[in-house]
């Protein structure tokens, strides 16, 4: 069976999985991602998606479109002729798009569906101090991350690791099991199965405001918490009324002296701050108006 792949995607997350199906020879004849915004300095530079710059290096066709239900966008998308559409990190599609190739279309998520239904899975996933976690490949239909599953792909997470780490490997282990999906809807091996939705578990788009640290719980879930918001939206407390991000924490299980929440210094080598049951040590942080930097480096310009 000949595939002809429209991609969908936006952030770096997505870029392996578009470059390993051109590395495998597969013909993917358009690319659509999210229109380029103003960022930078005062907002004022034009800013392509990372999916975008990739395509762009290929040579591939591109459609960004504001509205995915525009007669123009349906229009120029049928024109590509696709059979097959992949769907890595882009946003909800409605169903004149989804359901426009003859074979579907597959999305990559980044949990063990039914596991973590949602905008942040692999957060959530170390917030609730989860041992693994995963990839699965399904079929897009009407109610978010509920499509027959495909392929699925496990992923150990690490003790220490942050978010933001478990996000690059993540990255790589989604990008061979987009490839091993393609390979087999090619080969016409592979059959969509049901999801059990009583193992269903939501993973909701994490806020700023709902990231501070709640101090009084065990050393465990505020270091889970920790890592699990780090580097992004970052999990946060409060020092001398400014916001003080907290990026990088290893535990210590020892009986607090002081109440939870306390800071405990020594002004040169180490910060750490008291749990119901211990402290968590913090490596790396950002307070409000500087740069982010490792404890050591903060505590040479800081006096507690």
């Amino acid at each position: 069976m000949k595939l002809r792949i429209v991609f969908m995607g936006t952030p770096s997350f997505a870029v392996p999985s578009l470059s390993i199906l051109l590395e495998n020879g597969f013909e993917v004849v358009g690319v659509i991602t999210a229109t380029d915004k103003y960022g930078g300095r005062g907002k004022k530079t034009l800013i392509e998606s990372d999916v975008k710059k990739f395509a762009k290096s290929k040579g591939l066709p591109i459609l960004q479109p504001k509205n995915l239900k525009d007669p123009a966008f349906l229009e120029d998308l049928a024109l590509w002729k696709a059979n097959l559409q992949i769907v890595v990190a882009f946003r909800m599609l409605p169903e004149v798009v989804w359901n426009m190739p003859e074979l579907g279309t597959f999305n990559l998520h980044g949990s063990l569906l039914p596991k973590y239904r949602g905008a942040a899975p692999l957060n959530w996933a170390i917030i609730n101090g989860d041992k693994e976690t995963g990839v699965s490949t399904f079929f897009l239909q009407h109610e978010i991350d509920t499509g027959d599953l495909l392929l699925q792909e496990s992923l150990p997470i690490g003790e220490n690791e942050t978010a933001g780490e478990l996000h690059d490997r993540m990255m790589e282990l989604g990008a061979t099991t987009v490839l091993k999906t393609v390979q087999q809807i090619k080969k016409q091996e592979i059959t969509g199965q049901k999801q059990n939705d009583a193992l269903a578990s939501k993973a909701p788009k994490i806020f700023h405001d709902t990231c501070q640290v709640d101090f009084h719980q065990n050393t465990q879930q505020v270091h889970d918490f920790i890592r699990g918001m780090s580097p992004y939206p970052a999990a946060w407390t409060l020092l001398d009324g400014k916001t003080l991000k907290l990026l990088r924490s290893t535990k210590e299980m020892e009986t607090p002296k002081t109440p939870p929440g306390s800071f405990e210094t020594d002004n040169k080598s180490f910060l750490r701050i008291a749990t119901l049951d211990g402290y968590v040590h913090i490596h790396e942080l950002q307070l409000q108006g500087r740069k982010r930097m490792p404890t050591t480096m903060f505590l040479n310009g800081f006096n507690f």
